[in-house]
C-alpha cells in the first residue's frame, strides 16, 4: 500500500504545492509513499510556529523534558523492527544495518534522557567579596534540521533529541527519497507527549527549502541550523548562515582513508575495508574512499581483498548481504559519472557498472532495481580525481606508501576531514597517525565507519565547519551560555578595579 505522506505543522497537515514518488531502489516500480512537497511559505511559517511553541517548551524543568526523550527511547525500541523494515524498503539499506540504524536513536535517547538532570552550569569564585558568578545553559530558540536519506532516522535523531532536551524547538526538514522512514520516526517523536508546534516535519525541495531558510533567517525565528549533506551545498548553507550572524552545525562528505602498515593483520584489515568501502553500498559519509596501503603488503592485501569482495553477496536487502540497492536514481546518476574518472593508469580489479542481465554479478541481474558492480581500483595517485573528490558510491581506491609520514601526508590531502583508520600492531604508529591526521574521528584495527552515541561525531576542512554532534559535545550546538554575576555587597564593585592588592616581595631570596 502506497504511503500519502505530507508535512505537519503544529500538529496540523500542510498543504502541498507538489507530488513526490518516494520508490524502493530494489524494486522501484514499488512506490513506497506519495510525498507532498510544500513550498518555501511553509517552511517559513513552520518557523513561526516553533518560535511561539518554543517558550512553553522551554519552560518545562530539563529532567521533564528528559522524561518525554525516554519515552521516545521505549517507543522506538518497542516499534523497531517495523521502523527498520520501513527504512530497508524505502532506501534499500541492508536490513541488519537498517535495525542498527534504529537501535542509535535508541542508544541517543538512553544518552540523553539522563541530560535533563546534568545540563550543568557552574559557580565561580569572584575577584571580590560579597559576589557571586553562575553560568546557564539556555536553549537556542529555534533549530531548523535538513537531514541526508543514506541515515533517515539515526543521523537526525543526533540532531532532535538534544535540541529539543535542551528545551529548543525544531523544524525538521528530511530528505524526499526517505520521506516515509521520516515521516514514521516523527509519528513516534509525537506519541512521546511532545506539545504540538515543538517538533515541525517539513518536506521541500532543496530550492524551496534554502528560500524558507533564508525567510525565517530574516525574520529571526530560527536560531540554529542543522545540516547533514554534500560539502557543496554545506557551504551554501554557510554562507546563508554567516549573513546573518549564526554559526551552522554542519556534517558533510568525505575521503576517509584507510592505512595499512606493513605489521597489520591483512584478514581484519580486509574485513574492515569491506564493511567500510560497501556496506550500504558505499553512502555513508564515512565510507572507505582510499586504501592506503604499505607497498611491502599491497600485492597481498588487494589479492584478498579482491576476493572478498567476489565473494561477498550483493543483492535483496532483505536478506543477509553486504550491500543492496543504491539509494535512489539520482545517486545512480552521479555514480555513473565517478566511474568516467577511472583513468588508463588505474587498474579495475573488479567488474564495474549497472547490474543487469548483460552484466550480471555471479547468477544476480539486479532486476528491477538500482544495483551497481561494487569496485575497486588499484594505482590511484594523488592528482586523481578518484583519489581527491568523493565518491558517493561502491567504489574504493587503492595508492601505497613507503614511511608513515607518507600516508599521513596522503591521507590528508583531499582535505577532507570526517573519518580515518589505521591497521597496525605498533602503538607507536596508531599514536604518530593519530596526532599527524586531520579526521575528526580514528579508528585503530577497525573500519571509517561506526559511531557510537557517546562520542563526538564531525569533522573538519572539507568534511564540517568543526561542530561536534553525539555525547555531551553537541550540548554546544543546541544551548547558548548565559553569565550571571550577583552582587551582594550593598555597593558598586568595579571588576579589575575594586579589587584587594597583594603586594609580594620578589626580591625575597632563600
Amino acid at each position: 500500500m502506497t504511503r500519502q505522506i505530507v508535512s505537519v505543522v503544529g500538529g496540523k497537515e500542510a498543504a502541498s504545492t507538489t507530488i513526490y514518488d518516494s520508490t524502493n531502489p530494489a524494486d522501484t516500480a514499488q512506490v513506497v509513499a506519495r510525498v507532498g512537497l510544500a513550498d518555501a511559505a511553509t517552511f517559513a511559517a513552520a518557523c513561526r510556529t516553533a518560535k511561539e511553541a518554543q517558550r512553553e517548551w522551554a519552560a518545562t524543568p530539563a529532567p521533564v523534558r528528559g522524561r518525554v526523550i525516554a519515552s521516545i527511547g521505549r517507543l522506538v525500541e518497542a516499534n523497531a523492527e517495523a521502523l527498520a523494515r520501513l527504512v530497508t524498503e524505502e532506501i534499500g539499506k541492508p536490513y541488519a544495518e537498517s535495525l542498527g540504524e534504529v537501535r542509535e536513536i535508541v542508544d541517543t535517547c538512553d544518552f540523553f534522557l539522563g541530560e535533563g538532570r546534568r545540563l550543568y552550569g557552574q559557580t565561580v569564585p569572584s575577584e571580590m567579596p560579597d559576589k557571586n558568578l553562575f553560568t546557564f545553559r539556555n536553549p537556542i530558540g529555534v533549530a531548523a534540521v535538513i537531514t541526508a536519506g543514506n541515515f533517515p532516522v539515526a543521523v537526525p535523531s543526533w540532531y532532535l533529541v538534544p535540541a529539543l532536551l535542551c528545551g529548543n524547538a525544531v523544524v525538521w526538514k528530511p530528505a524526499e527519497y526517505a520521506a516515509a522512514s521520516a515521516h514514521a520516526m516523527y509519528q513516534l517523536f509525537a506519541a512521546s507527549g511532545l506539545p504540538e508546534g515543538v517538533l515541525n516535519v517539513v518536506f521541500a525541495d532543496g530550492r524551496q527549502t534554502f528560500e524558507g531558510l533564508e525567510t525565517a533567517l530574516t525574520e529571526g525565528t530560527v536560531n540554529k541550523v542543522g545540516f547533514t549533506g554534500s560539502s557543496e551545498v554545506g557551504r551554501k548553507i554557510g554562507e546563508l548562515c554567516g549573513r546573518h550572524l549564526q554559526s551552522p552545525c554542519l556534517e558533510l562528505g568525505g575521503k576517509n582513508p584507510m592505512v595499512i602498515m606493513p605489521d597489520a593483520d591483512l584478514d581484519l584489515a580486509v574485513e574492515g575495508a569491506l564493511f567500510a568501502g560497501f556496506g550500504t553500498a558505499g553512502q555513508r559519509c564515512t565510507s572507505l574512499g582510499t586504501a592506503i596501503v604499505h607497498e611491502s603488503v599491497h600485492a597481498e592485501f588487494v589479492e584478498r581483498f579482491t576476493r572478498a569482495l567476489a565473494e561477498a553477496e550483493i543483492g535483496d536487502p532483505r536478506g543477509e548481504v553486504l550491500a543492496g540497492p543504491l539509494l535512489d536514481q539520482k545517486f545512480a546518476d552521479t555514480f555513473e559519472e565517478f566511474l568516467t574518472w577511472v583513468q588508463p593508469h588505474h587498474t579495475v580489479l573488479t567488474p564495474q557498472g549497472r547490474i543487469s542481465a548483460g552484466n550480471p554479478r555471479g547468477s544476480f541481474t539486479g532486476e528491477g532495481g538500482i544495483y551497481y558492480h561494487p569496485t575497486i581500483v588499484d594505482g590511484v595517485k594523488r592528482g586523481d580525481r578518484l583519489f581527491t573528490e568523493e565518491t558517493f558510491g561502491p567504489i574504493v581506491g587503492v595508492t601505497t606508501f613507503s614511511t608513515l609520514d607518507e600516508a599521513i601526508d596522503l591521507a590528508n590531502l583531499p582535505g577532507y576531514g570526517l573519518s580515518s583508520s589505521i591497521y597496525t600492531t605498533d602503538p607507536r604508529s596508531a599514536f604518530r597517525f593519530r596526532e599527524g591526521v586531520s579526521a575528526g574521528m580514528v579508528s585503530v584495527n577497525n573500519s571509517t565507519s561506526g559511531a557510537e552515541a557517546h562520542l563526538p561525531f564531525g569533522g573538519n576542512g572539507k568534511s564540517g565547519n568543526g561542530s561536534r554532534q553525539s555525547g555531551m559535545w553537541v550540548l554546544d550546538q543546541f544551548t547558548r551560555w548565559q553569565a550571571m554575576n550577583w552582587d551582594h555587597s550593598g555597593r558598586l564593585q568595579k571588576a579589575q578595579m575594586d579589587v584587594a592588592e597583594i603586594t609580594p616581595d620578589l626580591d625575597f631570596r632563600l
